[in-house]
Formats: C-alpha cells, sequence, structure tokens
C-alpha cells in the first residue's frame, strides 16, 4: 500500500516526482554537530493552535507534501515556544557538572558558554522560548530567551557569531567551503522536512483536517508507521494554507501521554526583517573565543553539510532493519558501560535510572531509553540505537550473534 492511504495509487511519474520533492524538502536540513540523534529528532516546540478549525478546499496528501517541498519561503521572524519531554529523569545538581564537563565554559569547563555546539543541547529538555529570523540562505538568527539574559546563535554571510549575554562571552566562526548557506535549526520547517525524507511504503501518510496556529489558517499533515516496535506513534505537522510553511511539529510517542516535541509559531511574519537583525559585533569587555582557538574547538565547525555528517556517521555504523524501524549498530571497540553500582554515587544512580539491564545471546548489556530514542549497549561495547522498543534492540543484538 502506497504511504497516502486516503489517496489513488500514484503513477510511477508521480511516484518520481514525490521522490524529487522530498529531496527538494530536505534541502534545509543542516544537523548541528554535536549534538546527537536525540537532539536531531526533536524539533522547536509548540505553539498551541489557536481555537476553531477553518474552512479550507480539500487537499490531498500527496499534494499537500509536494507543495512544501516546493514552498520558496526564506524570509519570516517570529516567536517559537518550544516544549521537549523525552522522559528523562531530573538531572538536578548533577545536570550543571555534566554540562560544565561538556565544555559550556563556567569553573568546570574550557569552552566558550557561548559555543552552540553546546548551548543548542538545552533544547533536547524542557519548555523554551526562541525568536527567530531568516532572509535567505545566508542571514539567520536564533536568540533563546532566559531570565533576564539571552543566547543568541547568529549567521550573517561566511560568519558564525554565539553571543551569551549573562557570561558575556562571544564564540565566532566561519562556515565550511565558498559560504554556501548553512541553516540554524530554528523552526518548525526544519524538523518537518526531516521528518518528511522518512516518508516511504512503511508510512501512512494523510490530512487530518484544519487548524488556526499563529493567527493563521492551516492544513495538519498525519504521518504514522506502519510498523510495529517503532517508539514514534505520530506525526502532525501544521502548514501554512498560504505559504506552505510548517507552522507546528508535534511529534507523539507510542506510550502515549504527552508530546515528546512540540514545536510551532506563537508569532509569525513573512515580511522581510530589517538588515540589522543579523549585525553582530562584540561588546565591549566580551571574552572573544575564537573557533580553534581551544582544545575543545579544535578541528571543529558548529555546522556542518548534510553530505559530511552522512559521510562521518557512515563510518564504521550498519543499519539493520528499515523504515521507523531502522536500527543503527557500531562497535566502540570497548567494554560496555558500568552499571550504576559499580560507578557510585550520584552519577551510579543517575545510569540506573536511564538504564535497563538486559541478557540475550549477546551476552549481557544495558538499555538507556527515553520516550523516543533507546540505545543498548552491550558488555563487550557494541551500541545498537533506535527509534524502537527495547524489546527491538534486544532482537536486533541477538539477531548479529
Amino acid at each position: 500500500m502506497a504511504p497516502y492511504e486516503s489517496d489513488e495509487s500514484t503513477t510511477a511519474a508521480e511516484s518520481d516526482d514525490l521522490r524529487a520533492g522530498r529531496r527538494r524538502a530536505a534541502r534545509y536540513v543542516v544537523p548541528v554537530a554535536v549534538t546527537g540523534v536525540a537532539v536531531a529528532t526533536i524539533g522547536l516546540v509548540p505553539a498551541l493552535a489557536d481555537s476553531g478549525s477553518p474552512d479550507l478546499p480539500k487537499i490531498s496528501a500527496e499534494q499537500l507534501v509536494q507543495n512544501i517541498a516546493e514552498s520558496d519561503t526564506e524570509r519570516l521572524s517570529g516567536t517559537v515556544r518550544i516544549n521537549t519531554d523525552l522522559g528523562l529523569p531530573d538531572l538536578g545538581g548533577l545536570e550543571s557538572g555534566l554540562l560544565a564537563g561538556a565544555g559550556q565554559g563556567g569553573d568546570g569547563g574550557e569552552g566558550s558558554a557561548a559555543d552552540p555546539s553546546a548551548r543548542l543541547t538545552e533544547l533536547a529538555t524542557g519548555t523554551h522560548t526562541l525568536r527567530v529570523a531568516a532572509d535567505g540562505p545566508d542571514r539567520q538568527k536564533v536568540s533563546l530567551l532566559q531570565d533576564a539574559a539571552e543566547y543568541s546563535l547568529i549567521h550573517n554571510g561566511k560568519d558564525v557569531w554565539g553571543y551569551d549575554s549573562k557570561s558575556n562571552e562571544v564564540y565566532h566562526s566561519t562556515t565550511a567551503g565558498s559560504g554556501k548557506a548553512e541553516d540554524v535549526p530554528a523552526t518548525p520547517k526544519d524538523f518537518a522536512e526531516q521528518a518528511l525524507k522518512a516518508v516511504d511504503d512503511t508510512t501512512s501518510v494523510t490530512v487530518d483536517g484544519t487548524a488556526r496556529v499563529a493567527g493563521r489558517d492551516t492544513y495538519k499533515l498525519l504521518i504514522k508507521p506502519k510498523q510495529s516496535g517503532s517508539t514514534v506513534g505520530a506525526i502532525s505537522i501544521a502548514v501554512d494554507a498560504k505559504t506552505w510553511t510548517p507552522l507546528k511539529f508535534t511529534l507523539t510517542p507510542t506510550s502515549g501521554g504527552a508530546a515528546v516535541v512540540d514545536a510551532g509559531f506563537t508569532q509569525v511574519s513573512f515580511d522581510k526583517p530589517a538588515a540589522s537583525t543579523f549585525d553582530f559585533t562584540p561588546p565591549k569587555g566580551a571574552k572573544v573565543t575564537q573557533d580553534g582557538d581551544v582544545e575543545h574547538h579544535e578541528g571543529a565547525q558548529p555546522f556542518e553539510t548534510e553530505e559530511d555528517a552522512a559521510a562521518r556517521g557512515a563510518e564504521g555504523m550498519n543499519t539493520i532493519g528499515e523504515g521507523w524501524n531502522a536500527i543503527a549498530t557500531f562497535d566502540t571497540g570497548g567494554e560496555g558501560i558500568p552499571s550504576g553500582q559499580e560507578v557510585g554515587g550520584d552519577f551510579g544512580g543517575f545510569l540506573d535510572s536511564l538504564g535497563d539491564h538486559v541478557s540475550g545471546k549477546f551476552g549481557s548489556g544495558t538499555v538507556f531509553k527515553t520516550r523516543l530514542i533507546n540505545a543498548l549497549i552491550t558488555e563487550d561495547g557494541k551500541v545498537y540505537v533506535g527509534a524502537v522498543t527495547k524489546d527491538a534492540l534486544v532482537k536486533a543484538a541477538e539477531s548479529q550473534r
């Protein structure tokens, strides 16, 4: 059965057009280095839909996907609300220590508090409010609003600036190559396009009515895996009925309850932002870290092309299964993760709160779980990770022995 369950079967030519559309839809998706699978999966969070369902002309799921792919929206500004619930335990005081050790600056780390590779991981949990702006492929800005402070990430031409107003620290780098567009992942569009890349014969795609989001009429696109075993229950994307820009992205898990990711605009404008929006000069007295100045940043870029990410991820990595049940596997060449009892202390308790001990033909290991991404690390250092259930990971590990 074709993924568009409510539509008539597509011809071969239509299927080719659809695949081409998906490739166009993915052209803006540039993953942020170091943030990992979970952060890449989670989007920016949600705006509550306005009350009422607008009366819009009927549209097929295939046509709606095609309209998203062909949308030429490059200029917008607005406010995005973010709520991410991966089901991670409250880290309490442990969180600040872990972040400091990861190089977020402060007393515990050598890196800059303005380094985007660390700061963007904050979006992996909790509720956040962002101001976003974009003017074509060479200018984007995302500001993460905090109590009496904010963190801004600005891309202007070849320059990438990160600024943390609380610490008065600045991070500066340049985009790779000739200044090709490098997107800051800051709107539901980025995550909608990532989800659309996963649409294949293992996926159901339908139009699920209409809604009002950020004061605008939208169609709701509903994406569901057909296979059992995936932790992804459904993805709902609210698509602007005039510009075909995704305005809201919601991912709910098969386990039920609150959305894992709920991302959307509370206010949006498609007018050209003022050029000054993307200007940045380090404030007087600010500590400026130039990419490569410290060991933590040596050889790194805050952004990488999709091709580079694919090449990097493919090294030593294999895939088991297909569609939404795909599991990535690789060998660390070392021993597995120790138990919380072996580690001891607060961090040992944290490990135990995340992991379930399992055993099978592969020996024994630990499954580290969230409401979306799960990973099995065996005692001999092999890793199996995917948006699948614990049982699916165990079965995959046994199939390789």
